[in-house]
């Protein structure tokens, strides 16, 4: 990457895209409603994300890969996401995501977006489906926050030049390493701790935080 002015992070699901892709996954094993209420759990901050997020996974076993195509045809890019980007790389910066979602589906929508560069869990997959585990270490609160860590040192971008933009309690962590932490269409103890709290669901309101 390019040396930058600036670096923002996004968290992915309820963040810079309106869904929470494993229970549009989830929909395709017609388990939608029992993991959307495991997810729900998990950001609130009740539940530890790594085993919550096994044990989701687990619930996706069989799904077919093909499946994929139909939960990328589902994605609803959050209000002002394009018009945030494009502020950031006008001045400079950087755009970036790290989520505890998944790479299958985030390859294809961050570039159509717009970012810069992206990591995230990946599904394992076995004759054409999924196996009901994460294959290789789990993206969880710490390594969002070692991930906004890594890029901004990478960037030479100091950490006070850094913002991070979540909605739940696997951000915190991120939020509170960032030089500014933003809780976005959050939940009520990611309100708590950020130090400033997004009005409405649009990320182009954003865009005078910028540097």
């Amino acid at each position: 990457m390019p040396d930058a002015r600036f670096l923002v992070v996004f968290d992915a699901d309820s963040t810079l895209i309106r869904n929470e892709v494993i229970e549009l996954i989830a929909d395709e094993a017609g388990r939608g409603p029992e993991v959307a209420a495991a997810t729900e759990a998990a950001m609130r901050g009740e539940v530890d994300f790594a085993t919550s997020l096994r044990s989701r996974v687990a619930a996706l076993r069989g799904v077919p890969v093909a499946g994929f195509a139909r939960v990328l045809a589902r994605i609803e890019p959050t209000p002002g996401v394009r018009e945030l980007i494009a502020a950031i790389h006008d001045r400079g910066g950087i755009a970036a995501v790290v989520s505890g979602g998944f790479h299958e589906i985030l390859d294809t929508v961050a570039p159509q977006l717009g970012v810069d560069v992206w990591r995230a869990n990946r599904l394992a997959v076995q004759d054409g489906a999924l196996t009901g585990v994460v294959d290789g270490e789990i993206v969880d609160a710490e390594g969002k926050a070692a991930a906004l860590t890594a890029w901004a040192a990478e960037l030479g971008v100091p950490l006070r030049r850094t913002i991070a933009v979540g909605d739940g309690a696997n951000d915190l962590r991120m939020m509170a390493v960032a030089g500014l932490g933003v809780a976005f269409n959050a939940k009520p103890a990611v309100r708590r701790q950020a130090d400033i709290v997004a009005a409405r669901v649009d990320l182009a309101e954003l865009i005078p935080l910028l540097p």
